[in-house]
Parts: C-alpha cells; sequence; structure tokens
C-alpha cells in the first residue's frame, strides 16, 4: 500500500534534511513540484544560472557583490 500525496512548503535549502526526519532513504525515488514565489527581480533566476554554469560558486559570487560594494561605498558619502 502506497501513502497517500502530501504537499508540504519549505526553502529548498531544507529538502533532504524534512525527507530524512521522514525516514525517507537517499535511494528512494520522490516527485518534487517546484512553484517557486514570485521573485522581485524576475532576471535572478535566470542570471544566478548563467553564473554558476561559468563555473563560479555561491562564495564567489558573494565575494564579487561584497566587492562591488566595497567599491560604490565611498561614492554614496
Amino acid at each position: 500500500m502506497t501513502a497517500a500525496p502530501e504537499t508540504i512548503e519549505i526553502a529548498a535549502g531544507e529538502v533532504a534534511a524534512e525527507l530524512k526526519r521522514r525516514g525517507i532513504g537517499s535511494d528512494e525515488r520522490v516527485i518534487l513540484t517546484f512553484a517557486p514565489e514570485e521573485e522581485l527581480m524576475p532576471g535572478r533566476r535566470a542570471s544566478r544560472a548563467r553564473v554558476v554554469a561559468a563555473g563560479l560558486s555561491d562564495d564567489d559570487i558573494d565575494r564579487l557583490i561584497k566587492d562591488a560594494q566595497r567599491d560604490v561605498e565611498p561614492q554614496l558619502r
């Protein structure tokens, strides 16, 4: 007997932990439905995908953003 489908809403980064908490093994098949919330900046997701495809990590992206902020901040004063 299979369990009835269930819908939950969690952050993407919490999916693995939630599956583990429910006793679902890493070798078991599940179906995920993606329904991202409306973004404030619609191009962000596509832009990030291109940056990651170019070989940059999240840490690289964070560093580039911080560097740009440091470059701009003196001009704001």
